[in-house]
């Protein structure tokens, strides 16, 4: 009797065993931010910060979301709507903080093509966004003087996929 239930023991064991499926954790699954750079428009090869910088892209019904609030920097990352074929952005310079009628406000347009990229059962679907292209609005005092495209196509975060000259 001890040896059958034994054996019976050691096969329900087995049959737990080889049932558990592994942990499916998702380590490389991430939609890419689109990498923007700004650089010195008198002297292109420099990079330069944006003093006060702030970010709020729009959403699809005309509400603003804050992205990016009061940073100073040379490079920012930020992310493209997936559902849509384009993202607006207000970019803002505030070259001096205490003075609000200083805030330089631009309207820039990424439109783009989305495609998904089927990761893994743990990760599921990424987006890669490739035919990046850019609309600013002039307005008659932009800050922005210029921008160019370096990739069109945003498939990962390492590296600029655009350069705003200022």
């Amino acid at each position: 009797m001890k040896k059958i239930s034994a054996s019976f023991l050691v096969l329900l064991a087995l049959i737990f065993l080889t049932n558990c499926e592994k942990d499916d954790i998702c380590v490389d699954g991430d939609t890419p931010l689109l990498i923007i750079r700004f650089l010195d428009a008198d002297n292109p090869t420099e990079f330069q910060d944006v003093s006060g910088l702030e970010v709020r892209g729009l959403l699809p019904d005309g509400t603003p979301l804050d992205v990016i609030a009061n940073a100073s920097s040379d490079s920012i990352a930020i992310p493209l709507q997936i559902g849509e074929s384009g993202t607006t952005f207000i970019l803002s310079q505030n070259p001096t903080p205490t003075d609000e009628t200083t805030v330089n406000l631009d309207t820039l347009r990424f439109t783009y093509g989305t495609s998904e990229i089927f990761i893994s059962r743990a990760c599921g679907f990424v987006a890669n966004y490739d035919s990046l292209d850019n609309e600013l609005t002039a307005d008659g005092d932009n800050w922005i003087q210029s921008i160019e495209i370096v990739t069109p196509l945003v498939e990962n975060s390492v590296s600029a996929h655009v350069q705003i000259f200022h």
